[in-house]
C-alpha cells in the first residue's frame, strides 16, 4: 500500500523538462488572445442589451444586473410570468422555451417576426446585436 501511495506521489510530482527536446512550457498566447475574444464579445452583448433596454424605456443600467435583466426582457416582453419562470428552471430544455417565449415577445414588440424571435432566444449573441444597432422602435 505504501509503495503505491509513493509511485502516486511521484508522479505528481513535477519535472524538469529541460533536457527533452520539443518539450518547452506551454504559450500563453491562446490564453490571452480567448481572453481578449471573451472580453470583446462581453461588451458587445451589454451594449446590445443595453441599447434594447433604453429603447423599451427601461434602465439601461438594467443589462448589466444578473437575473434582474431577464426579468426586465420579460417586462419588454409582454408575455406570462410562466415563461420568465421556465428560464430559471434547470431542467432539460425548460429554460430555452422561456428564451424563446420571451424573445418572440421581445420581437413582436420590436415589429420583427416570430422567426427572428425564435433567434433571439437560441442565438442572442447574433439577433440582439441586430436588434439594438437596427432603425427598430419599441412599439409597446
Amino acid at each position: 500500500m505504501i509503495n503505491e501511495v509513493t509511485s502516486v506521489m511521484n508522479m505528481l510530482q513535477p519535472r524538469d523538462l529541460s533536457a527533452v527536446p520539443g518539450a518547452e512550457a506551454p504559450s500563453m498566447i491562446p490564453l490571452i488572445i480567448g481572453g481578449v475574444v471573451g472580453l470583446v464579445f462581453a461588451v458587445i452583448m451589454i451594449a446590445s442589451i443595453w441599447k434594447v433596454f433604453t429603447k423599451a424605456g427601461q434602465p439601461g443600467w438594467a443589462a448589466i444586473v444578473p437575473f434582474y435583466n431577464i426579468f426586465i426582457l420579460h417586462k419588454i416582453s409582454g408575455k406570462p410570468m410562466w415563461a420568465l419562470i421556465l428560464c430559471f428552471i434547470p431542467c432539460g430544455p425548460l429554460p430555452l422555451v422561456g428564451q424563446v417565449v420571451i424573445g418572440m415577445g421581445v420581437a413582436e414588440k420590436f415589429g420583427k417576426s416570430s422567426g427572428f424571435g425564435i433567434g433571439l432566444g437560441i442565438a442572442g449573441f447574433i439577433f440582439y446585436p441586430m436588434l439594438a444597432f437596427s432603425d427598430a422602435q419599441y412599439q409597446g
